[in-house]
């Protein structure tokens, strides 16, 4: 089996996921830098994968509390690759996508057209290149077979569960929630509706000028492929060491764009992956790629404000009454677990301003696992989670995660009294 090439069908991905799986396992009972060893051998089989395999990756390398504290440093290491500099398509590929959904090469379609890639990652790859009126783009293409490896990996519920064991407890899930991951990322193969998606965020947030989303380019653009203005600013790694200031507005702008989204537009984008996310000097933000979006239908967002209300209000009761509303629990014991789980989650609005630290973050992903594992052994009074709130889960993870490496004061609770009322 060529490690380079993409697998597509399931036998073939689930024979790399096991050598994988050995693989780490005989890095265990080794000494001294085998887990660095491990960490970069999942690095480069996940990549080779692309797909849902990447994005496990993706999240291992930033979502605190996914790999244990004491390997996190290797890990974050090998596999922060996966992020932006995943293994890419040949050029051929790439030419005969954009051919095929275009219909002409590339040098025809663009003014420039680079054809080593700036990025990429588990579904496609970016280019940068300029239309004939000089406009600087990036133009993602779709990883040639992309489609099919990703269908393959849904098709196989072990596959899926690895994606789901970091946001949500085994114990907790039904078939429902299953259909739900599984439309979210059959979406993502679709750069037609995320274009529709990038657009509908950017109206929603044309009046917040820190808020600023790069523009569709539509007569470049189709299923596979999303042409759109060319953004830059700052890393996250680059943005932590700025000064406090700064980071404390890059901090209150990203909370604005992802709660104001949520509990008023009623949608988030459910991929907060530190590489989507470019900063600026004057506390502004570029927000790229709408893939992954989670739209919320308006009783869950009724009952959502009601509970984030109740935290920026610091009632905790009120609080306790709106978590057992929205997440539907039965009394008993699961329930109480569940209420002092979201309260802990909501500490940065009852306890605002607040520093979100990568100890708490790992704590909550901690937490969430062994309400699983108490639902699992023996309580019948434990409920589902609702289908949209495995989304939630790993926004909620990923998100805290990319404010930890700001590492900075921020008042959350005032940035949602601006748009709570």
């Amino acid at each position: 089996m060529d490690p380079k090439k993409l697998p597509e069908g399931r036998l073939s991905r689930l024979a790399r996921l096991a050598s994988l799986g050995v693989k780490a396992g005989a890095n265990a009972v080794l000494s001294g830098d085998a887990h660095q060893a491990a960490a970069k051998q999942a690095a480069e089989v996940l990549g080779s994968m692309r797909g849902l395999a990447a994005k496990v990756g993706q999240m291992a390398s930033y979502v605190d509390g996914v790999v244990p504290e004491e390997h996190h440093g290797a890990y974050e290491g090998a596999l922060r690759v996966l992020r932006s500099a995943a293994p890419t398509s040949s050029p051929e590929d790439v030419r005969r996508v954009l051919r095929e959904d275009l219909g002409d090469e590339p040098e025809r379609l663009f003014a420039t057209w680079e054809e080593r890639p700036i990025a990429s990652a588990s579904i496609g790859q970016v280019h940068r290149a300029t239309l004939t009126d000089g406009t600087e783009v990036a133009v993602k293409v779709q990883h040639a077979g992309i489609d099919r490896a990703v269908e393959s990996d849904l098709d196989n519920a072990g596959s899926l569960q690895v994606m789901l064991g970091a946001v949500s407890p085994k114990a907790l899930e039904t078939k429902r929630t299953y259909e739900e991951i599984r439309q979210r990322f059959l979406e993502e193969l679709d750069y037609g509706l995320e274009a529709d998606r990038t657009e509908a965020f950017a109206r929603f947030h044309a009046d917040d000028p820190r808020v600023r989303i790069p523009k569709v380019i539509r007569d470049r653009s189709s299923k596979r492929v999303l042409t759109t203005t060319f953004m830059r600013g700052l890393s996250l790694d680059e943005a932590a060491s700025k000064p406090e200031a700064l980071r404390a507005v890059w901090a209150e702008t990203m909370w604005r764009f992802v709660f104001r989204g949520t509990l008023v537009g009623g949608m988030f984008n459910a991929d907060p992956h530190p590489g989507n996310y470019l900063l600026h000097d004057d506390g502004g933000i570029a927000f790229l790629d709408f893939g992954c979006v989670q739209p919320l239908d308006p009783e869950h967002m009724e009952r959502a404000r009601v509970m984030h209300r109740a935290a920026v209000a610091r009632d905790e009761a009120a609080f306790s009454r709106a978590v057992i509303d929205l997440l539907g629990t039965r009394r008993g014991s699961h329930e109480e677990r569940v209420v002092v789980y979201t309260r802990r989650c909501f500490a940065p609005l009852f306890e605002s301003p607040y520093r979100i630290e990568r100890p708490y973050v790992a704590g909550l992903v901690r937490d969430l696992r062994e309400i699983g594992r108490a639902a699992f052994k023996s309580e019948s009074n434990a409920v589902a989670l609702p289908p949209n709130m495995v989304f939630m889960n790993r926004l909620q993870f990923g998100f805290y995660s990319v404010l930890a490496r700001l590492d900075v004061v921020a008042d959350y609770a005032s940035v949602e009294r601006g748009f709570l009322g």
